[in-house]
């Protein structure tokens, strides 16, 4: 029964109101103890539990440095340079950011992009200036539907181009279902199948962006466009 004094700790903690790592750490380490544990192999547990969900303590290093970014002016040096670039409007930029994210997640990256690292702090800002360099003085509203658009492109390149990569959850999934009612397919006829459906995707919201494109530059007031 002393292997439960671990859970009175943490009742305990949690009524005083202790900081809820130390709590946590201090039952943890009193269970061990209790059960015959030293302190060498306790301490090796909570680095092998560290090790295995090490990818956890990733968003707490990410956040903070984008939140750096952008404190020194990340946002306006992308828009900075989307200005200086000659042909670049706003169909076009996040058309070219959907191919690219459509690509990426077809080989299996599908975490080097995405809203909080990609969207908010380069993508967006980027896409505001295109407008803006095409003549579009963008109201509040706007700039909110440009943001939203911004969003949903990397939505539809991540969601219609990771069904390309074999080793994806969902193509395991289907593979396992299908299975299981006697129908044996490989993963790689999933993932071939996959790819019209990713082409008629781009090809759909690269329409979307287009017709975006050309609302703004017909919005009361707005410039002629490129």
């Amino acid at each position: 029964m002393l292997v439960l004094i671990g859970i009175l700790i943490i009742i305990a903690g949690f009524l005083l109101r202790f900081n809820p790592l130390l709590v946590i750490m201090a039952s943890a380490l009193a269970t061990g103890l209790a059960a015959g544990l030293d302190v060498t192999a306790i301490i090796a547990a909570f680095g092998k539990a560290f090790n295995d969900t090490r990818y956890v303590s990733i968003v707490w290093i990410v956040l903070p440095v984008i939140g750096l970014l952008e404190a020194y002016g990340l946002q306006q040096h992308a828009r900075s340079l989307i200005g200086r670039i000659k042909g670049a409007t706003l169909a076009r930029l996040l058309a070219s950011y959907l191919l690219l994210r459509q690509a990426m997640s077809a080989v299996g990256l599908t975490s080097v992009a995405g809203h909080p690292q990609t969207v908010r702090p380069l993508v967006a800002p980027m896409a505001e200036a295109a407008a803006e360099a095409q003549g579009v003085t963008l109201s509040d509203a706007q700039r909110d539907e440009i943001r939203a658009y911004a969003a949903a492109t990397d939505n539809v390149g991540l969601f219609f181009g990771e069904d390309i990569f074999l080793a994806i959850g969902s193509i395991l999934l289907m593979k396992g279902l299908l299975e299981g009612y006697g129908y044996v397919i490989e993963p790689l006829h999933f993932s071939v199948w996959a790819i019209p459906t990713a082409i008629a995707a781009f090809l759909i919201h690269g329409v979307r962006l287009r017709l975006l494109e050309k609302r703004m530059l017909r919005a009361p007031g707005q410039g002629t466009g490129a």
